[in-house]
C-alpha cells in the first residue's frame, strides 16, 4: 500500500505555544466530560464481569479511558484551562448488585467506541495545535484498535449478526426518474448505503433501549424515571418501524439486547451520571439520522428519518431542562460576553 509523498513545510503557527482554539477547547472538553463517566462505568463493569476475553476487553477500554483523561489533565493544566468537574467516584457504586449479563458489555463498548470515534473523527480536521493534534491521532487509532477486538469477540462468541447480504451489482447502471419514489408508483429497492444506515440505527438503539430500560429501573428521581420511561418508548418505536423497513426488503436487522438486563433495581449509578449518559446517547442519534437522511433518495425513508430525529431532539431537550434545573449541567468553553 502506497504512502502519501511528505510536503516538508514548517510553521511556527501549529507549535505548543499557540494558545488552544475553540475547536480545540471544545473537542478536548467533550473527550474529558465522556471518558470521566465512562471510567466510571467501566470500573463497575469489571467488578462483575465472568468472562475472561471480556474482561480483557473492558480493561484495555478502561485503559484508554484513563489516558485520555491524564492527557487532557496535562494539556489543561499547562494552559491554566480549569479541569472539568466530569464524572468522579461519588457517581458509581461498583459494589452495586449486577445489571447487566456479560454478553452487554461488548455491545456496549461498540455503541461508544463508535460514539468516541465521532467525536475524534470530527475533531481531527479542525485542531491545528501539534500535541492536540497527535492526541486525536492517538485517540483515533487507538479507538479503532479497541473496535477490532469488539467485533472479533462478538463474531467469535457469536453475539451478532453481520449487515446483510446483497447481490453483486452485474454492471454500472444510472438511476431513473422514479429514485425518489417512496409513496407512490415505483418504489425501487433500499441501495446498500441506506441498508448501511438503517443496520446501524437499529443496531444503536437496541444498545440503547437496554441501556434505558437498566436506567428506568434503578433511577431514584422520579421525574428522571418518567423521562427514561419515554425515552424508552421512543426507541422501541425506532426499532419496530425501522426493523420493519429492512423485513420489507427481505433483511435481517440486529436482535434485541433486553434479556441481558437483569432485575436488580439497586443503582450502580447516580442519576446525574445517568440523565447525562442517556442525553449525550440521544444526542448521538440525531447525528445517525443526520448521517442517514444525508445518503437517502427515497421520499418515504427520509421522513421516517426526520420524525425520529425530532422526536429525540424532544427528549434531548427535555433531558437538558432536567439537567440544569438540578444543577448538572456543566458549562463547555465559551466565547467572551460582550452584551455589555
Amino acid at each position: 500500500m502506497q504512502k502519501i509523498k511528505p510536503i516538508n513545510l514548517h510553521t511556527d503557527k501549529t507549535n505548543t505555544t499557540e494558545k488552544l482554539t475553540s475547536s480545540e477547547l471544545g473537542k478536548l472538553w467533550a473527550t474529558y466530560m465522556g471518558n470521566s463517566m465512562g471510567k466510571c462505568i467501566l470500573s463497575y463493569y469489571l467488578h462483575h464481569v465472568e468472562d475472561e476475553d471480556i474482561k480483557a476487553l473492558l480493561e484495555n477500554a478502561l485503559l484508554l479511558s484513563e489516558e485520555f483523561l491524564k492527557i487532557i489533565t496535562d494539556i489543561f493544566t499547562k494552559e491554566n484551562v480549569p479541569i472539568p468537574h466530569g464524572f468522579t467516584d461519588a457517581d458509581v457504586n461498583i459494589q452495586a448488585p449486577r445489571l447487566f449479563q456479560d454478553e452487554f458489555y461488548v455491545h456496549y463498548l461498540k455503541y461508544t467506541a463508535k460514539a468516541g470515534m465521532s467525536i475524534y473523527n470530527v475533531a481531527f480536521p479542525l485542531v491545528y495545535r501539534k500535541d492536540v493534534e497527535e492526541f486525536f491521532r492517538y485517540c483515533m487509532d487507538s479507538t479503532m484498535d479497541l473496535m477490532g477486538q469488539i467485533k472479533e469477540i462478538l463474531m467469535y462468541k457469536g453475539l451478532i449478526i453481520k449487515p446483510p447480504l446483497i447481490p453483486i451489482p452485474e454492471k454500472v447502471t444510472f438511476v431513473h426518474k422514479d429514485f425518489l419514489n417512496g409513496f407512490f408508483g415505483d418504489v425501487r429497492p433500499m441501495h446498500a448505503l441506506e441498508i448501511t444506515h438503517f443496520y446501524d440505527i437499529i443496531e444503536n438503539n437496541t444498545t440503547s433501549k437496554a441501556l434505558i430500560t437498566a436506567f428506568a429501573q434503578v433511577v431514584r428521581d422520579e421525574e428522571i424515571r418518567k423521562l427514561f420511561e419515554r425515552g424508552k418508548d421512543i426507541t422501541k418505536k425506532n426499532i419496530e418501524k425501522d426493523v420493519k423497513m429492512l423485513e420489507n426488503e427481505n433483511l435481517p436487522a440486529p436482535s434485541s439486547l433486553n434479556d441481558l438486563v437483569t432485575s436488580s433495581t439497586f443503582s450502580p449509578f447516580s442519576d446525574k451520571l445517568m440523565l447525562f449518559h442517556k442525553m449525550d446517547m440521544f444526542t448521538i442519534k440525531l447525528r445517525s439520522f443526520g448521517n442517514a437522511a444525508a445518503v437517502n433518495g427515497r421520499h418515504d425513508i427520509a421522513l421516517k428519518h426526520s420524525n425520529a430525529l425530532l422526536k429525540n431532539a424532544n427528549f434531548v431537550q427535555d433531558a437538558a431542562k432536567i439537567m440544569i434545573e438540578r444543577g448538572w449541567f456543566e458549562h463547555p468553553p465559551s466565547a467572551e460576553e460582550r452584551h455589555n
